[in-house]
């Protein structure tokens, strides 16, 4: 179908976009920078395209739904979210460099859904709601921004060294947006997934592995933040909560559905 054109040319635009983020990063150039951001930017737009392309078509295959319902939609649009939301952070606080960390994330994500079954399927019943859009919206969000945090943690280290302090506030600061955006929309996610829980399956909350991986990595991250309010944590250790922070974010969405069954085996 079409959308598999757009997000292939995506894939490949999003290599491009790294290989470029890695030259500049390198020479330390802004002009190359600012090519590998508008790189990337088209890659984000034909992932847009396909997305909204998948959803259309899906409706005319006679299983129309929100393109998340399984593991490549999924994936699909986590690359694609991870794409915008990393744009607008780069574009709010003129950072440069931190898409050499960003694009791998990305670019594996989507390269990953090549391994898997691409057919549009009709949902199965649990699935057929209207809250599928919103839970999967905002637990998305909240992922991508813990991605986002990921590449500026690893970007920071990289840069602790050898950077001018100003840069290194900076990156502070972009991780500390970064999770707390992924943390409030997370907390969103978790709490639109509970309500449809009770919808589909009659409780809140069965301590499902999907349930609980959520639940610790709200944890991971509001201790990150807790620590930055309350012990003034700051820089390296931000950079090393966030990247572990990531692990366990990574291990919730794609770890518990290959490994662990339960209620959300089916995504």
């Amino acid at each position: 179908m079409m959308n598999e054109k757009f997000t292939t040319a995506a894939l490949a635009v999003y290599f491009i976009a790294w290989l470029i983020y890695t030259i500049s990063y390198l020479r330390k150039s802004e002009q190359i920078n600012r090519v590998a951001l508008y790189t990337a930017a088209t890659g984000g737009a034909l992932q847009v395209i396909g997305f909204f392309l998948r959803w259309y078509e899906s409706y005319q295959v006679g299983a129309g739904h929100f393109p998340a319902a399984n593991l490549y939609e999924a994936l699909v649009f986590f690359a694609m979210v991870i794409t915008l939301i990393f744009l607008v952070i780069e574009y709010r606080f003129r950072l440069k460099w931190i898409g050499t960390f960003v694009m791998p994330v990305v670019f594996l994500t989507l390269g990953y859904t090549s391994f898997l079954n691409n057919e549009i399927e009709p949902l199965v019943p649990a699935l057929q709601s209207n809250w599928l859009t919103v839970h999967v919206i905002t637990s998305f969000l909240g992922y991508a921004g813990f991605a986002v945090a990921f590449g500026a943690g690893i970007f920071y280290l990289f840069q602790e060294k050898r950077a001018e302090q100003s840069l290194l506030d900076a990156v502070d600061n972009t991780i500390y947006v970064a999770v707390g955006f992924g943390f409030i929309t997370l907390t969103l996610g978790i709490i639109t997934g509970a309500v449809w829980a009770n919808y589909a399956w009659g409780s809140y909350w069965s301590w499902d592995p999907k349930e609980t991986w959520s639940l610790i990595t709200w944890l991971v991250y509001g201790a990150l933040l807790h620590a930055r309010f309350r012990a003034g944590w700051k820089g390296h250790r931000t950079a090393i909560m966030a990247i572990i922070g990531f692990v366990v974010t990574l291990f919730c969405f794609l770890g518990v559905n290959l490994f662990l069954s339960g209620l959300h085996s089916y995504a």
